[in-house]
Protein backbone atom coordinates (compact mmCIF):
# COMPACT_ATOMS: atom_id res chain seq x y z
CA UNK A 1 0.00 0.00 0.00
CA UNK A 2 1.12 3.45 -0.94
CA UNK A 3 1.55 5.94 1.89
CA UNK A 4 -1.15 8.39 -0.45
CA UNK A 5 -3.21 5.16 -0.19
CA UNK A 6 -2.84 4.76 3.54
CA UNK A 7 -3.61 8.17 4.01
CA UNK A 8 -6.43 7.80 2.27
CA UNK A 9 -7.52 4.77 4.12
CA UNK A 10 -6.80 5.82 7.58
CA UNK A 11 -9.21 8.75 7.04
CA UNK A 12 -12.04 6.98 5.64
CA UNK A 13 -11.97 4.57 8.07
CA UNK A 14 -12.17 7.22 10.92
CA UNK A 15 -15.27 8.48 9.47
CA UNK A 16 -16.78 5.15 9.32
CA UNK A 17 -17.10 5.20 6.04
CA UNK A 18 -16.72 1.69 3.80
CA UNK A 19 -15.64 1.58 0.53
CA UNK A 20 -19.38 1.09 -1.12
CA UNK A 21 -20.50 4.77 0.82
CA UNK A 22 -17.19 6.54 -0.70
CA UNK A 23 -18.26 4.59 -4.19
CA UNK A 24 -21.79 5.88 -3.93
CA UNK A 25 -21.03 9.24 -2.73
CA UNK A 26 -18.30 10.29 -5.33
CA UNK A 27 -19.67 7.62 -8.44
CA UNK A 28 -16.72 6.55 -8.36
CA UNK A 29 -16.31 2.48 -9.13
CA UNK A 30 -15.09 0.60 -6.31
CA UNK A 31 -12.23 -1.42 -8.06
CA UNK A 32 -10.54 2.15 -8.80
CA UNK A 33 -10.58 3.31 -4.89
CA UNK A 34 -9.24 -0.26 -3.91
CA UNK A 35 -6.58 0.76 -6.76
CA UNK A 36 -5.98 4.17 -5.68
CA UNK A 37 -5.79 2.78 -1.87
CA UNK A 38 -3.10 0.03 -2.95
CA UNK A 39 -1.19 2.51 -5.09
CA UNK A 40 -1.67 0.62 -8.63
CA UNK A 41 -2.48 3.51 -10.43
CA UNK A 42 -2.11 1.34 -13.74
CA UNK A 43 -5.63 0.03 -12.96
CA UNK A 44 -7.02 3.29 -13.63
CA UNK A 45 -8.49 4.46 -17.36
CA UNK A 46 -5.13 7.49 -17.63
CA UNK A 47 -2.74 9.61 -15.29
CA UNK A 48 -5.24 12.45 -15.82
CA UNK A 49 -8.33 10.20 -13.95
CA UNK A 50 -5.42 9.63 -11.25
CA UNK A 51 -5.49 13.04 -10.20
CA UNK A 52 -9.11 13.73 -10.39
CA UNK A 53 -9.92 10.34 -8.29
CA UNK A 54 -7.69 11.47 -5.72
CA UNK A 55 -9.06 14.93 -5.43
CA UNK A 56 -12.80 13.72 -5.16
CA UNK A 57 -11.45 10.81 -2.62
CA UNK A 58 -9.78 13.44 -0.44
CA UNK A 59 -12.66 15.78 -0.37
CA UNK A 60 -15.07 13.18 0.18
CA UNK A 61 -13.28 11.97 3.88
CA UNK A 62 -12.85 15.53 4.72
CA UNK A 63 -9.14 16.11 3.62
CA UNK A 64 -7.44 19.24 2.07
CA UNK A 65 -7.37 18.08 -1.58
CA UNK A 66 -5.21 20.64 -3.01
CA UNK A 67 -2.72 19.43 0.06
CA UNK A 68 -3.01 16.02 -0.50
CA UNK A 69 -2.23 16.67 -4.46
CA UNK A 70 1.04 18.67 -3.43
CA UNK A 71 2.59 16.58 -0.98
CA UNK A 72 1.96 13.17 -2.67
CA UNK A 73 2.89 14.91 -6.34
CA UNK A 74 6.04 12.63 -6.77
CA UNK A 75 3.84 9.48 -6.22
CA UNK A 76 1.11 10.29 -8.75
CA UNK A 77 2.07 9.25 -12.26
CA UNK A 78 2.43 12.23 -14.11
CA UNK A 79 0.30 13.53 -17.27
CA UNK A 80 2.11 12.88 -20.73
CA UNK A 81 3.89 15.97 -22.20
CA UNK A 82 2.06 17.62 -25.08
CA UNK A 83 4.58 16.47 -28.50
CA UNK A 84 5.40 19.25 -30.49
CA UNK A 85 3.99 19.94 -33.79
CA UNK A 86 5.81 20.52 -37.10
CA UNK A 87 5.06 23.71 -38.81
CA UNK A 88 4.51 23.66 -42.14
CA UNK A 89 7.14 26.66 -43.98
CA UNK A 90 4.45 29.06 -45.80
CA UNK A 91 4.83 29.96 -49.73
CA UNK A 92 5.81 32.93 -50.73
CA UNK A 93 3.78 35.30 -52.70
CA UNK A 94 4.53 35.87 -56.23
CA UNK A 95 5.68 38.88 -57.11
CA UNK A 96 2.67 39.84 -59.77
CA UNK A 97 0.62 38.71 -57.49
CA UNK A 98 2.55 41.35 -54.66
CA UNK A 99 1.92 44.10 -57.20
CA UNK A 100 -1.43 43.41 -58.03
CA UNK A 101 -2.08 43.99 -53.89
CA UNK A 102 0.13 46.98 -53.60
CA UNK A 103 -2.58 48.48 -56.46
CA UNK A 104 -5.81 47.79 -54.46
CA UNK A 105 -3.76 48.75 -50.88
CA UNK A 106 -3.28 52.45 -52.76
CA UNK A 107 -6.20 52.86 -54.23
CA UNK A 108 -8.31 52.16 -50.94
CA UNK A 109 -5.86 54.33 -49.05
CA UNK A 110 -7.13 57.38 -51.67
CA UNK A 111 -10.51 56.54 -51.38
CA UNK A 112 -10.64 56.48 -47.36
CA UNK A 113 -8.80 59.93 -47.75
CA UNK A 114 -11.77 61.27 -49.62
CA UNK A 115 -14.72 59.47 -47.48
CA UNK A 116 -13.32 60.62 -44.42
CA UNK A 117 -14.07 64.28 -44.96
CA UNK A 118 -17.25 63.82 -46.74
CA UNK A 119 -18.16 61.62 -43.32
CA UNK A 120 -17.03 64.95 -41.42
CA UNK A 121 -19.19 67.51 -43.23
CA UNK A 122 -22.32 65.03 -43.55
CA UNK A 123 -22.33 64.60 -39.13
CA UNK A 124 -22.17 68.31 -38.69
CA UNK A 125 -24.93 68.93 -41.65
CA UNK A 126 -27.45 66.50 -39.47
CA UNK A 127 -26.32 67.96 -36.40
CA UNK A 128 -27.40 71.45 -37.29
CA UNK A 129 -29.93 70.02 -38.68
CA UNK A 130 -31.56 68.96 -35.80
CA UNK A 131 -30.48 71.47 -33.29
CA UNK A 132 -32.68 74.01 -35.99
CA UNK A 133 -35.52 72.44 -35.67
CA UNK A 134 -35.54 72.02 -31.75
CA UNK A 135 -34.99 75.96 -31.87
CA UNK A 136 -37.95 76.94 -34.11
CA UNK A 137 -40.04 75.73 -31.82
CA UNK A 138 -41.67 78.24 -29.56
CA UNK A 139 -43.86 77.63 -26.57
CA UNK A 140 -46.92 80.20 -26.29
CA UNK A 141 -46.84 82.18 -23.30
CA UNK A 142 -50.35 82.68 -22.80
CA UNK A 143 -51.87 79.23 -22.16
CA UNK A 144 -55.51 79.05 -22.97
CA UNK A 145 -58.39 80.11 -20.29
CA UNK A 146 -61.25 77.79 -19.71
CA UNK A 147 -64.79 78.77 -18.58
CA UNK A 148 -64.39 76.03 -16.05
CA UNK A 149 -64.98 77.75 -12.37
CA UNK A 150 -66.00 75.00 -10.23
CA UNK A 151 -63.83 74.80 -6.78
CA UNK A 152 -62.05 71.63 -6.73
CA UNK A 153 -63.49 69.48 -3.89
CA UNK A 154 -60.74 68.30 -1.19
CA UNK A 155 -59.34 64.64 -0.96
CA UNK A 156 -56.94 64.91 1.76
CA UNK A 157 -56.56 66.99 4.87
CA UNK A 158 -53.47 69.26 4.95
CA UNK A 159 -51.05 68.67 7.50
CA UNK A 160 -49.49 72.09 8.75
CA UNK A 161 -45.45 73.07 8.27
CA UNK A 162 -43.41 71.84 10.41
CA UNK A 163 -45.83 69.30 12.19
CA UNK A 164 -44.52 66.13 13.11
CA UNK A 165 -46.04 62.71 11.37
CA UNK A 166 -45.84 59.87 13.77
CA UNK A 167 -45.42 56.47 11.80
CA UNK A 168 -45.61 52.55 13.69
CA UNK A 169 -42.28 51.50 14.74
CA UNK A 170 -42.14 48.37 13.83
CA UNK A 171 -41.58 45.74 16.79
CA UNK A 172 -38.30 44.01 16.97
CA UNK A 173 -37.91 40.33 15.26
CA UNK A 174 -38.87 37.81 17.84
CA UNK A 175 -36.60 34.09 17.52
CA UNK A 176 -39.35 31.76 16.51
CA UNK A 177 -37.13 28.34 16.71
CA UNK A 178 -34.75 26.56 19.28
CA UNK A 179 -32.52 24.38 18.77
CA UNK A 180 -31.45 22.04 22.28
CA UNK A 181 -28.60 19.43 22.03
CA UNK A 182 -29.69 16.65 23.03
CA UNK A 183 -26.86 13.61 23.39
CA UNK A 184 -24.10 13.25 21.07
CA UNK A 185 -24.08 9.40 19.87
CA UNK A 186 -21.58 7.55 17.30
CA UNK A 187 -20.39 10.83 16.17
CA UNK A 188 -23.60 12.76 15.49
CA UNK A 189 -25.10 15.32 17.38
CA UNK A 190 -29.41 14.58 18.33
CA UNK A 191 -30.83 18.58 18.11
CA UNK A 192 -34.87 18.60 19.59
CA UNK A 193 -36.25 21.39 17.18
CA UNK A 194 -38.70 23.55 18.82
CA UNK A 195 -39.91 25.56 15.32
CA UNK A 196 -42.51 28.38 14.16
CA UNK A 197 -44.55 28.45 11.00
CA UNK A 198 -41.52 28.23 8.54
CA UNK A 199 -40.85 24.50 9.33
CA UNK A 200 -37.52 24.59 7.57
CA UNK A 201 -34.25 23.52 7.63
CA UNK A 202 -31.73 25.96 6.02
CA UNK A 203 -27.71 24.69 4.94
CA UNK A 204 -26.00 27.73 3.78
CA UNK A 205 -22.59 26.17 1.96
CA UNK A 206 -19.92 29.06 1.94
CA UNK A 207 -17.13 26.76 0.20
CA UNK A 208 -15.68 23.47 -1.45
CA UNK A 209 -17.93 20.57 0.65
CA UNK A 210 -19.05 17.46 0.72
CA UNK A 211 -23.68 17.21 1.44
CA UNK A 212 -25.42 14.56 2.58
CA UNK A 213 -28.82 15.00 3.46
CA UNK A 214 -31.32 11.68 4.22
CA UNK A 215 -34.72 11.08 5.90
CA UNK A 216 -34.80 10.21 9.53
CA UNK A 217 -30.90 8.82 9.74
CA UNK A 218 -28.16 7.80 8.00
CA UNK A 219 -29.76 4.45 6.19
CA UNK A 220 -33.07 6.64 5.33
CA UNK A 221 -34.22 7.95 2.16
CA UNK A 222 -31.55 10.37 0.14
CA UNK A 223 -32.63 13.86 -0.57
CA UNK A 224 -29.74 15.32 -1.33
CA UNK A 225 -25.85 14.18 -2.06
CA UNK A 226 -23.54 16.29 -3.95
CA UNK A 227 -19.73 17.54 -3.66
CA UNK A 228 -20.27 21.45 -4.05
CA UNK A 229 -17.65 23.55 -5.50
CA UNK A 230 -19.70 27.30 -5.31
CA UNK A 231 -21.88 28.71 -2.40
CA UNK A 232 -24.88 27.37 -2.65
CA UNK A 233 -28.26 27.41 -0.06
CA UNK A 234 -30.16 24.44 0.80
CA UNK A 235 -33.46 24.27 2.29
CA UNK A 236 -35.44 21.15 3.62
CA UNK A 237 -39.13 20.63 4.99
CA UNK A 238 -38.71 20.23 8.45
CA UNK A 239 -42.03 17.99 9.50
CA UNK A 240 -39.69 15.07 10.39
CA UNK A 241 -36.45 13.90 11.24
CA UNK A 242 -33.40 15.05 9.40
CA UNK A 243 -30.03 13.08 8.94
CA UNK A 244 -27.10 15.67 7.88
CA UNK A 245 -23.55 15.14 7.13
CA UNK A 246 -21.23 17.30 5.95
CA UNK A 247 -17.31 16.98 4.89
CA UNK A 248 -16.07 20.62 6.02
CA UNK A 249 -17.55 21.98 8.85
CA UNK A 250 -16.09 24.99 8.37
CA UNK A 251 -17.62 25.85 4.71
CA UNK A 252 -21.20 25.05 6.49
CA UNK A 253 -23.89 27.03 8.43
CA UNK A 254 -27.14 25.11 9.30
CA UNK A 255 -30.01 27.05 10.80
CA UNK A 256 -33.95 26.06 11.25
CA UNK A 257 -35.41 29.21 10.19
CA UNK A 258 -33.38 32.19 12.59
CA UNK A 259 -31.59 29.65 15.18
CA UNK A 260 -28.23 28.83 13.93
CA UNK A 261 -26.30 25.52 14.94
CA UNK A 262 -23.43 26.04 16.78
CA UNK A 263 -20.67 23.93 14.92
CA UNK A 264 -17.63 25.42 16.50
CA UNK A 265 -16.71 26.30 12.73
CA UNK A 266 -13.96 23.49 12.93
CA UNK A 267 -12.72 22.15 9.57
CA UNK A 268 -13.80 18.50 9.81
CA UNK A 269 -16.63 16.91 8.70
CA UNK A 270 -20.08 16.73 11.19
CA UNK A 271 -23.29 14.30 11.24
CA UNK A 272 -26.26 15.66 12.68
CA UNK A 273 -29.97 14.34 12.98
CA UNK A 274 -32.60 17.03 13.62
CA UNK A 275 -35.74 16.37 15.15
CA UNK A 276 -38.94 18.96 15.25
CA UNK A 277 -41.53 18.30 18.09
CA UNK A 278 -44.15 15.87 16.11
CA UNK A 279 -41.28 13.47 15.10
CA UNK A 280 -39.36 10.68 16.46
CA UNK A 281 -35.86 9.75 15.77
CA UNK A 282 -35.04 6.08 14.57
CA UNK A 283 -31.41 5.81 16.18
CA UNK A 284 -30.77 2.76 13.91
CA UNK A 285 -27.11 3.39 12.15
Amino acid sequence: MSDLGALLRKAREQRGYTLEDIQEYTKIRKRYLEAIETGEYKVLPGSFYVRAFVKTYAETVGLDAEEVLRLYQKELPQPPSTESVKVEPRMKPSRRSVQHNDRWGKFAVSLLMWAFPILIAAVIYIYLSNNKDAGTKELNPNPPITSDTTTPSPTSSIVPSGTPIETATPPPPVSTATLTLKETKNSINYYDVSVGAGHQLIVNVTGDCWIEVRENNKKGKVLYTKSIKEPIKLNFELTAPIYVNVGRTDHVEISVEDAIVDDGNKPGSSKYIFTPPSGTTDTAQ
